[in-house]
């Protein structure tokens, strides 16, 4: 039971982005389509579980004065394997997210996991941990980018949603993310509420 609790605390109890507030320059900056926002947190989400279950296996070799670098190197090594791989074989989607996808290093939602999770626990616990918070912020991330998609551009996907539908430009802009993250945190608390 615990387990599934260290799975379920990152979909809704402990949510990235909706609860924690973490991660949210590439949650406004990448979210305007649903592909985008599949892409960055798909991404996210291998660097985290990949991140949290090695530094969870090699917590121990790690002195305390280097335990942050040696963090930041192993989530770099993660970073630069999608990185690769992304250019490889999604061209186009590497280029619409653009230096979104090396500043996952940096991410906080993937650090903080790091030190806060993945240092303290074991690896079975880690691999959870870092599945929920991905997973969680990968739907957050693409509600977000439906939305703006939707009402921004009138597409799903990239193919339109109605033949008379006028899209919303505001939505297709850096504003219309805070607006739907803002009714977001809204659903949020109401739900959390009853």
């Amino acid at each position: 039971m615990r387990l599934w609790q260290e799975f379920y605390k990152g979909l809704l109890k402990e949510n990235p982005i909706l609860v924690l507030a973490l991660g949210l320059c590439p949650t406004l900056a990448v979210s305007t389509s649903l592909k985008n926002a599949l892409g960055m947190g798909l991404s996210a989400t291998f660097v985290l579980i990949s991140s949290n279950v090695l530094i969870s296996l090699v917590k121990s070799f790690i002195p305390s004065r280097v335990r942050i670098p040696s963090y930041i190197v192993i989530i770099a090594t993660f970073v630069t394997i999608v990185e690769l791989v992304m250019e490889a074989y999604f061209p186009a989607l590497y280029k619409q997210l653009g230096i979104f996808v090396p500043l996952i290093v940096v991410n906080c939602i993937i650090l903080g996991r790091a030190e806060a999770f993945a240092s303290r626990r074991g690896v079975v616990e880690s691999f959870l941990d870092g599945l929920g918070m991905g997973i969680g912020f990968t739907l957050t991330l693409s509600v977000i980018g439906l939305v703006r998609e939707v009402l921004g551009a009138g597409k799903i996907w990239g193919y339109p949603v109605s033949l008379d539908f006028v899209p919303v430009l505001m939505f297709a802009l850096p504003p219309g993310a805070l607006l739907v993250l803002g009714l977001l945190l809204i659903l949020k608390q109401v739900g959390d509420r009853r």
